[in-house]
């Protein structure tokens, strides 16, 4: 443990769920225990927007918060260079200066790792472009902008493994309505190619009609689509698919060609992590309890997407479980409250709420979705559709960027599903 006289809390990690974790825990401990964040950089990226950055509708400087004032002004230690491991045995991260940061409590919210390399041909350094972070989404613009000048072919759509999949379903229809803007769609076939058993499923079985909804967004936008797909290797202007009935035995083989491509990856965890024995899953994904608390390591605790989540059930492709805003943003609380209570000589006794709520734009409409809780069976199981879709996700990235800017902890993800989807019907199941 560390040698000062208040305890050292460390967050590993400094994206969705590690900002506003560690503006929550400061929040909650005040100056009963030091508050550090590490992160690989000082600048904070909205990673929701990557996919309008990636047709130029953002700028990268748009969707950046610059950390380190920030941090400074809610009273928290900042580390910019990152971790390169975490020896949670001695309770002390190697930082990448090779630092030695020894800690009382550690908060892992790291996010994943992006697999691209798991697939011959796959990611930024083959030969498809990707929406995962702001860099990828920048080098994308420049991709689709070449695509718009020589209209191709375009496959968009989430690997074997993926457990992202809103992200997928919104850069393939906001690729389609800019393409219209830039009046080219009629030279461009699009296919959908995705691991998940049917279109909607989003690793969630489905909320409401997603299913329904989806399809029809693809029918209507003339995008035609691959479920219970394995990619098995890309190579320049091709990908190579085999297709999977639903009892898992092949059904058909695919070599689609293409001249612009985005799929989502597999993740995985970050390799500082990775390997520890007790802490991580074969993934390398943190292991947590109900309180978000590591079982062999009862001082770390971990969030996010880089947290080990069962999948949903047998697929005939495997399907990852996706670790929404809603979802993260409840880990947060729950943890910044257990660490209070764990300072003041109390057993932690709060577990995160996981329930789920998406707003997928497509540019011109989009899909909204809420599911309480995230696993069905559920409480509440709604979707819908329509233009104020998109006016909800401009007004989210707003708010949230105004919340890291001004170091805000606040509760925002119940407050959307109450007022910002607004639904008079979604009220009243909550309230029954």
């Amino acid at each position: 443990m560390s040698k000062q006289l208040r305890p050292r809390i460390v967050v590993l990690g400094a994206g969705l769920g590690g900002t506003i974790a560690a503006f929550e825990i400061k929040e909650a401990v005040g100056d009963k225990a030091e508050v550090v964040v590490v992160n690989k950089g000082d600048v904070y990226h909205f990673v929701p927007s990557n996919p309008w950055v990636a047709v130029s509708w953002r700028t990268r400087k748009a969707i950046e918060v610059k950390l380190a004032p920030v941090f400074k002004k809610k009273g928290i230690v900042f580390h910019s260079m990152g971790a390169k491991k975490a020896e949670p045995s001695k309770n002390q991260l190697i930082l990448n200066d090779n630092m030695e940061l020894v800690y009382d409590y550690l908060v892992i919210a790291t996010g994943p790792d992006l697999a691209f390399d798991e697939i011959e041909g796959l990611g930024p350094r083959g030969f498809t472009s990707s929406v995962c972070h702001v860099d990828h989404a920048v080098e994308t613009a420049k991709a689709f902008d070449a695509l718009a000048l020589t209209p191709q072919p375009v496959v968009i759509g989430a690997v074997q493994g993926a457990s992202c999949f809103g992200p997928a379903y919104e850069f393939a229809m906001i690729v389609d309505t800019e393409l219209r803007k830039r009046k080219v769609r009629d030279r461009v076939p699009m296919t959908f190619v995705t691991s998940e058993p049917y279109i909607g499923h989003l690793g969630l079985d489905g909320v409401g009609d997603t299913k329904g909804l989806l399809e029809s967004e693809m029918r209507n936008r003339h995008i035609k689509w691959i479920t219970n797909a394995r990619v098995s290797k890309v190579e320049q202007g091709k990908m190579f698919v085999e297709e999977l009935s639903e009892d898992g035995a092949h059904k058909s083989d695919h070599e689609i060609p293409f001249g612009f491509s985005m799929m989502l990856p597999a993740f995985r965890g970050v390799e500082a992590v990775r390997d520890v024995q007790g802490l991580v899953n074969p993934r390398g994904f943190i292991l947590i309890d109900k309180h978000q608390q590591n079982p062999t390591f009862p001082n770390v605790f971990g969030l996010g997407v880089c947290v080990a989540i069962p999948p949903m059930g047998k697929t005939a492709v495997p399907v990852g479980v996706p670790k929404t805003g809603f979802m993260i943003e409840s880990m947060c609380t729950a943890i910044a409250h257990n660490l209070k209570d764990i300072i003041a000589g109390k057993p932690p006794v709060h577990e995160a709420t996981w329930n789920a709520i998406c707003l997928a734009d497509f540019g011109d409409g989009g899909v909204a979705f809420f599911a309480q809780p995230q696993i069905p069976p559920r409480n509440i199981n709604w979707s819908a559709h329509g233009k104020w879709v998109h006016l909800a996700k401009v007004a989210f990235e707003s708010y949230f960027l105004g919340k890291v800017r001004a170091g805000k902890s606040e509760m925002f993800f119940e407050k959307m599903a109450l007022d910002m989807i607004g639904a008079h019907k979604l009220k009243e199941e909550i309230k029954s």
